[in-house]
């Protein structure tokens, strides 16, 4: 039996077959992650209800297709559980999901309050459970390229803290919010292991610092 991250998160035996799905792009949670979203649409009012009506609280997040048609998703995303809500006076809901794990998308239909309900596959992630803060990363790498990545984009940032970091927490924070474009995103959610992670996100990294630095050449 896979051990749970945390006394709240769900073993993998306990994960159901059935969760609402929020497509949402440019939008990335992975395992150990956490996603702050801001709900205002109705049909997502109700899915943020029903899923804080079920033990698990479970959303799963997946990314829209934009060049393969209106309607497309992603056949992979990650799904969370809902860590905390807080209801505004306008009508909003702000939620974190906690990341947990990975699914495949198999099918989804629209259920009565508009949103999606998904029948979903975990048999491949069951891995993601497990922290990851042990994995063979070229951390000095990573964090020498994005020094530089930072620079070019004027970015501030608490080195001492990013530094203290754990490897999974480094990868995954990390990944989840800078500023790459959907497919990119997409390609480290799909990403095997935290090492191939780490090693993408390195070669990103170095492909927009390399571009930035085209560019200013370009215009001097």
């Amino acid at each position: 039996m896979t051990t749970a991250r945390g006394p709240f998160e769900p073993r993998f035996d306990e994960l159901p077959k059935e969760i609402p799905i929020f497509p949402l792009g440019s939008a990335l949670l992975l395992p150990g992650g956490r996603l702050p979203l801001n709900i205002f649409e109705p049909r997502y009012l109700a899915m943020v209800r029903d899923a804080v009506s079920n033990p698990l609280r479970l959303i799963g997040m997946v990314q829209p297709m934009n060049d393969a048609g209106s309607g497309s998703l992603y056949s992979l995303g990650c799904a969370g559980r809902i860590s905390s809500f807080q209801e505004s006076d306008d009508g909003r809901i702000l939620i974190t999901l906690m990341g947990i794990s990975r699914f495949h998308l198999n099918t989804a239909r629209e259920v009565e309050d508009g949103y999606l309900l998904a029948d979903i596959d975990w048999s491949q992630f069951e891995s993601d459970l497990i922290p990851q803060d042990n994995a063979d990363i070229d951390r000095n790498g990573l964090l020498r390229v994005l020094r530089h990545y930072f620079d070019v984009r004027g970015f501030s940032v608490d080195w001492e803290q990013l530094e203290s970091c754990e490897n999974e927490r480094l990868v995954t924070s990390l990944s989840m919010i800078c500023p790459f474009d959907e497919a990119e995103k997409q390609a480290l959610l799909e990403a095997p292991k935290l090492e191939d992670r780490a090693q993408l996100l390195s070669a990103i990294l170095e492909m927009a610092v390399h571009a930035e630095d085209e560019d200013s050449r370009a215009t001097h």
